[in-house]
């Protein structure tokens, strides 16, 4: 029973990975000729956002606006711009924003830094907050007595009185 439930998540997970390549939404009139130009395309397009949809590449989106900007990919390319010159070109008109993973600059340093930062002062903040009641576990809040103090304790506890 278990080899079974493991086979069924194996399929599963490599099932869920598959339709990326084949859902694209890339028109037959869009694709090149020429096969290294269109792998480089496609490449650009998956690392490219959709403005409308904003949580999927262009690669994959249907909306009017990603073809058109897999147009212009394809365009760009066979004017025999680079990979990089194609990524500088579509920034430049629209923004970091149209980049699925936002290049590492002074603009995007928050980006990029406030994830981890949180999260290391979180642990920082765990760790301190463990040490200190560690430290207060340790030394109970009861004062030692002098002998006076704990000569009159006795007689109270006694039954004797107090001073």
């Amino acid at each position: 029973m278990k080899r079974i439930a493991f086979v069924l998540l194996l399929a599963l997970s490599w099932s869920s990975s598959w339709p990326s390549s084949l859902s694209a939404a890339v028109q037959p009139d869009e694709i090149l000729t020429n096969p290294t130009l269109e792998t480089r395309a496609r490449t650009l397009s998956q690392q490219l956002r959709c403005m409308v949809c904003q949580n999927e590449s262009i690669d994959e989106s249907d909306a009017p606006l990603a073809r058109d900007l897999r147009v212009l990919v394809r365009e760009r390319l066979q004017a025999g711009d680079s990979d990089a010159q194609v990524l500088d070109f579509l920034v430049a008109r629209y923004g970091e924003f149209v980049l699925l993973k936002p290049r590492l600059s002074w603009r995007t340093a928050a980006l990029w830094g406030l994830p981890p930062g949180l999260l290391l002062t979180g642990i920082a903040l765990l760790v301190i907050g463990a040490w200190r009641r560690r430290g207060q576990a340790q030394e109970p809040d009861v004062a030692k007595l002098t002998a006076a103090e704990e000569t009159q304790l006795r007689r109270i506890l006694a039954g004797g009185g107090g001073s």
